[in-house]
């Protein structure tokens, strides 16, 4: 085939998977979400650690501790900041800020950044720190610079990779011993954590992380009835303990069978008469108040992604399109509490249609 031809139609192909990740966004959204992150990146206050101190000597300001992950006022809102960053260019290389971005990512996203980062989680103390909600992050970051084909992806996945291997182990190691599930609407919701780890396990070809995290859904889901759904959310939810448990089970079951498996454990979202109002949020200065929006936007991703799998639940989209619309205009309102983190999820339900 001529060299000419050959090369038009791989960068149609580009074009065309790129168009398909796309979703409902356009380059003038990606580019006032992608604002957000920009904007705290590298803003280290104000900042909330999380650490558990062994002594005095273990006192440091954010930058010190958490050299590629200071900003955006905690550690995981800095992670998948980075995510979201990494996501904007792939989707839109000719983006605006694209030389801004790229900036940004290569300073905080160094080798000697890395080796601090790593050298956190060996702290013996720091055990189940962002466990597994940071993690999770840690590893969708990754996937998302796997599946780049950019030079500039192949550094930073490289740089990166020390951590990887840190969180690996650390998963390897946690989830034999987690006896019974998280399922709370926060972040240590097990549903949540497990999901990511899949879409990297199975990006990477991890098989040995795919079978694990399989045997522990099964274990833990396989046999849930009638999940309450009518009892979310509470207060501070920013996910739905019963989605994100369908969003697993959508990865881990065969689709014949996940279908089964929906039919008992949420009968009913295959109502045609099923409600599911977007959550309201009545101060979003008050940092977990400001939580419900994000919520909306995870069940839109969640309620889509059903929607996907099973054409009989597509009007599902619907629903999702509501949760979209009513949290959307709202996430750059100005207030910081907001503002470090809601773009990530809003970005993650747009391009989930």
């Amino acid at each position: 085939m001529n060299k000419t031809i050959l090369t038009i139609i791989c960068s149609a192909a580009i074009i065309l998977s790129a168009n398909a990740q796309r979703g409902n966004i356009k380059q003038d959204e990606a580019l006032r979400l992608s604002k957000l992150p920009l904007k705290c990146l590298q803003q280290e206050y104000p900042n909330k650690l999380g650490q558990t101190l062994l002594d005095r000597s273990e006192l440091a300001e954010p930058h010190q501790l958490h050299p590629a992950f200071y900003g955006c006022f905690d550690w995981h809102s800095s992670v998948h900041g980075h995510w979201m960053l990494v996501k904007i260019l792939k989707l839109f290389p000719n983006v605006e800020n694209n030389k801004e971005i790229r900036l940004k990512l290569s300073e905080n996203i160094s080798a000697e950044n890395i080796a601090v980062e790593v050298a956190y989680f060996d702290r013996k103390h720091e055990k189940s720190w962002e466990r597994t909600y940071g993690w999770a992050w840690i590893l969708k970051l990754t996937e998302e610079l796997n599946t780049w084909n950019d030079p500039f992806a192949r550094t930073l996945e490289e740089n990166l990779q020390p951590l990887v291997d840190k969180i690996l182990e650390l998963y390897f190691d946690f989830l034999p011993k987690l006896n019974y599930p998280i399922r709370v609407g926060e972040h240590s919701n097990t549903a949540f954590g497990l999901s990511f780890a899949w879409d990297y396990a199975k990006t990477t070809r991890n098989d040995e992380l795919m079978t694990l995290i399989e045997t522990v859904a099964l274990n833990f889901y396989w046999s849930d009835e009638g999940c309450p759904i009518d009892w979310e959310p509470n207060g501070f939810d920013f996910l739905s303990p019963c989605l994100e448990e369908a969003d697993l089970m959508r990865r881990i079951l065969p689709t014949e069978e996940f279908e089964e498996w929906l039919q008992t454990f949420l009968p009913q979202l295959i109502r045609a008469d099923f409600i599911l109002l977007p959550a309201q949020v009545s101060d979003r200065t008050d940092g977990k108040l400001v939580h419900i929006d994000g919520l909306n936007f995870s069940r839109a991703r969640c309620l889509n992604e059903i929607a996907k799998t099973l054409p009989k639940y597509a009007f599902l989209k619907k629903i999702a399109e509501d949760h979209i619309k009513h949290s959307l205009p709202e996430i750059v309102d100005g207030s910081y509490e907001g503002e470090h983190w809601l773009a990530t999820f809003a970005l993650l339900a747009l391009i989930s249609f």
